[in-house]
């Protein structure tokens, strides 16, 4: 069975991550879509509403007062830009607190926290574990993530990235179309990117390993680039490196 889900977000391209992320699962369905508290309010009284994904930061009326206001809400799971509203989203019994920008696999654990548990075979039958593995992405070219930037969710594609760079609690996302610059933390965004097409080369750089013209012992080049590789990393790159020097030969 499905659950039904209500997103509530006054950022229309926060809005089209969480579509698009649900209408990845065939276990969710997206009942309403709406911008603010109030037209939030009228899909509960009309819709059966299991899930709710919402904003905390919304004009008006915010989302932890929006569910205060509530005498029988349906799940909740918040999704904000800020940190410091993770205590009040506890005390409200909330199944999971998001932070912006969401990724698949991150949306994947709040979604496990309301689905109900396969039930268990008969007495005496046997099912065999299936590996837990992360989504895979099926067509490479048409992969992206949503960095927030200036304000809005800035749809990036990862095949355009060239390379990433760390500026401390933000991070610089090269293409050769543009720059965008997001508070996030590298170690964060390395973890959701294909180990198969990125490498981290250094504390400070994350490279695109198609993108790699040349490389040294010291560095790699991307266009007219030149990107240390860390002495820590050193080792483990030049060895990846070469590999696929061999693989293409």
């Amino acid at each position: 069975m499905k659950l039904r889900c209500l997103i509530v977000d006054d950022e229309p391209l926060a809005l089209d991550v969480l579509e698009t992320y649900i209408a990845r699962l065939d276990n969710l369905e997206l009942v309403c879509r709406c911008n603010n508290a109030v037209e939030a309010y009228n899909c509960l009284q009309k819709e059966q509403v299991d899930v709710m994904f919402l904003d905390i930061q919304m004009p008006k009326l915010t989302g932890i007062d929006f569910l205060k206001s509530l005498t029988n809400p349906p799940k909740v799971i918040f999704t904000t830009a800020y940190r410091d509203y993770a205590l009040d989203s506890y005390e409200l019994n909330a199944v999971d607190y998001l932070l912006k920008p969401i990724s698949f696999d991150r949306f994947l654990k709040a979604v496990s926290k309301v689905t109900p548990p396969e039930p268990k075979p008969a007495s005496g039958a046997s099912i065999p574990a299936a590996p837990v593995t992360e989504p895979a992405i099926a067509n490479y070219k048409d992969a992206f993530i949503y960095l927030k930037a200036d304000k809005k969710m800035v749809k990036v594609m990862l095949s355009d990235i060239l390379y990433i760079e760390s500026l401390k609690d933000y991070i610089r996302v090269k293409t050769d179309a543009k720059e965008i610059i997001s508070y996030q933390k590298i170690s964060f965004l390395e973890e959701k990117l294909p180990t198969d097409k990125f490498l981290r080369i250094h504390r400070s750089f994350i490279v695109a390993l198609d993108k790699i013209q040349a490389f040294s012992a010291t560095a790699v080049d991307i266009g007219q680039t030149e990107i240390p590789i860390g002495r820590f990393y050193k080792n483990e790159v030049l060895q990846i490196l070469n590999q696929n020097n061999l693989l293409e030969a």
